[in-house]
C-alpha cells in the first residue's frame, strides 16, 4: 500500500517583503528538506487560508511554538533576548528549530549571534550600528531588499520572494558550515599558539587558515603580534587586531613598508623574497615561511 504524505504548508504575508520573513522561510525550508518532507509555500493575507497553515510567521498576529506560529507584530511582540534584541519571525523559527538544524546548541548560538539577531534588530527598529560618517555599512537588509521590485518594474513579487529564499539558504548554509568548522579551525591555530616559544609570533604550517580565522581563534589571547601562515610558496604575516570589531592592531609592520612590492619591498625590508606589504600596515607577504618569519622578526623588532 502506499502511503501519500500532504505537502507542509508554509505560509507568511504578500505584498512587501523583509530579510527576517525571507530567513523564516529559508529556516523551514531546510528543515522539511533536512526530514524529507514536501512543502508549499504560500504568500497571504486571507485569514481562511492562514488558519490551514503548517508553519505561519511574520503574519497571524500569534506567537505559539508549540502550533508553529511565529508572529511578532502584535502587541507585546514575541519576547526579547537577554541583550534586549527583540525576536523577529526569523528569530522565533530559529529558537525553536535552529539547533534541530545545526545539529548543535553551540552552532546554533553562533549563527544566531552571527546572523539571527542582527536581522531581527533591523526589523524591529534596534539600531547595532553607531552612524559615525556619511556612508553607512551595506546591510544584509539591504542586500535582500535589492530583490524587491521597484515602483517601476512589473514583477511579480512572489517570484522575487522565492528567488530571495533560495539565495537566504545558501548564506544559512555557509554560515553552518563555517561554524561548525570553525571549532575545528580554532583548535588548530589554539595548539599551534600553545606549543610557540614566543607567543608574540605563532607559525602555523598546516592547514593553510586565513587570517580571519587567525583573528577569531586568537583574538582572547593577549600576547599574540603577528601570525605566519601558509604552504607552498604562498606565505603571509598578519597583525592581531586590538579588538574584533575594528582594524586597529596591537602591533604595525614599519610604516616605511606600506605600499611596497617586490624588489622594491625586498630592498626595504632586506628580505630577498618578500612579496608585499598593504598599505594599512597589517599584513605582508613571501615566497616562503623562512621570509614571513623574518619579515615578523623584523616588525616585532621595529
Amino acid at each position: 500500500m502506499m502511503i501519500f504524505k500532504k505537502s507542509k504548508k508554509l505560509i507568511t504575508h504578500n505584498g512587501s517583503f523583509h530579510a527576517d520573513d525571507i530567513f523564516a522561510c529559508a529556516t523551514l525550508s531546510l528543515l522539511l528538506e533536512k526530514k524529507g518532507e514536501k512543502f508549499k509555500i504560500f504568500r497571504t493575507r486571507d485569514e481562511k487560508i492562514i488558519k490551514t497553515g503548517t508553519y505561519v510567521f511574520d503574519i497571524g498576529g500569534i506567537y505559539d511554538a508549540e502550533k508553529n506560529r511565529f508572529d511578532h507584530h502584535q502587541i507585546g511582540g514575541a519576547g526579547k533576548r537577554e541583550n534586549g534584541i527583540e525576536y523577529s519571525s526569523f528569530g522565533l523559527v530559529w529558537k525553536k528549530f535552529g539547533e534541530e538544524i545545526c545539529g548543535s546548541k553551540k552552532i546554533s548560538e553562533t549563527v544566531d549571534s552571527k546572523l539571527v539577531s542582527p536581522i531581527d534588530a533591523g526589523d524591529n527598529g534596534f539600531d547595532l550600528i553607531e552612524k559615525k560618517h556619511e556612508v553607512f555599512p551595506y546591510l544584509i537588509q539591504e542586500l535582500f531588499a535589492t530583490f524587491r521590485p521597484t515602483a517601476l518594474e512589473k514583477v511579480n513579487k512572489d517570484e522575487q520572494f522565492k528567488k530571495a529564499v533560495i539565495w537566504a539558504k545558501e548564506i544559512l548554509t555557509r554560515e553552518i558550515k563555517k561554524a561548525n568548522d570553525q571549532i575545528e579551525v580554532e583548535k588548530i591555530i589554539q595548539n599551534f599558539y600553545q606549543n610557540s616559544k614566543d607567543k608574540r609570533l605563532i607559525v602555523i604550517d598546516k592547514p593553510k587558515v586565513s587570517r580571519y580565522e587567525i583573528w577569531d581563534a586568537l583574538q582572547n589571547f593577549e600576547e599574540p603580534l603577528f601570525i605566519v601562515y601558509g604552504d607552498d610558496e604562498d606565505w603571509g604575516t598578519v597583525a592581531m587586531r586590538k579588538d574584533i570589531n575594528n582594524f586597529e592592531n596591537r602591533k604595525y609592520f614599519p610604516k616605511i613598508w606600506a605600499g611596497l612590492k617586490d624588489e622594491e619591498f625586498q630592498k626595504i625590508s632586506g628580505v630577498s623574497d618578500a612579496v608585499f606589504c598593504h598599505r594599512g600596515l597589517f599584513l605582508v607577504g613571501a615566497k616562503s615561511k623562512k621570509g614571513a618569519i623574518k619579515l615578523a622578526q623584523i616588525a616585532l623588532e621595529s
